[in-house]
């Protein structure tokens, strides 16, 4: 009986999104936010601790949805769910470093998907009981941003899942060699 129940917990989360909160995002791809001047930065790592009025002001709506909201956006819609560059994965509302690309694996899940944070103070966790299930919401350590969930059903070596909006993520491709010299 409890096999049933998580299977139809799987199903329902595949179907409604990783975080399953009914807030949804537009189907178009927005630029990622670029908070106004002070608060974006992939070098600062002074916290946060901002306003909802300022966030809102800071951020498009999508990005504001799911950091400030806990939204989703819907599952294989996301435009780093299939990336393979390779590069440095930040939060999106505030540019703390998340998590690496050599991180990054096909999970299927429809969501871009981590085994390990960049560093271990790059994400802050919290318990999240929302819709009958128990989980753990990721957050960003900088700013509070709601990035997602982890889940415990990753590959080695963590085997943890980091289940990420796209929406929530700004990418910074990595540099080729001989790139830094204008060759």
């Amino acid at each position: 009986m409890t096999r049933i129940i998580q299977i139809l917990v799987a199903a329902g989360m595949f179907f409604t999104g990783c975080n399953t909160n009914q807030h949804h995002t537009k189907d178009t791809i927005m630029t990622p936010a670029k908070p106004q001047p002070g608060h974006y930065s992939k070098t600062d790592t002074a916290k946060l601790n901002l306003s909802d009025e300022e966030w809102k002001k800071a951020l498009p709506a999508d990005v504001y949805n799911i950091a400030r909201e806990k939204g989703t956006e819907r599952a294989f819609t996301g435009k780093y769910n299939l990336h393979k560059d390779t590069g440095t994965y930040y939060c999106a509302a505030c540019g703390n470093p998340l998590f690496n690309s050599n991180g990054k694996f096909e999970s299927s899940c429809g969501w871009p998907s981590f085994f390990e944070p960049i560093t271990k103070g790059s994400l802050i966790y919290a318990p999240d009981n929302s819709h009958g299930m128990q989980r753990t919401e990721v957050n960003c350590g900088r700013c509070k941003a709601h990035l997602g969930h982890v889940f415990e059903d990753g590959p080695p070596p963590t085997g943890l899942r980091y289940c990420i909006n796209s929406v929530i993520l700004d990418f910074e491709a990595a540099k080729k060699a001989g790139e830094q010299y204008g060759k």
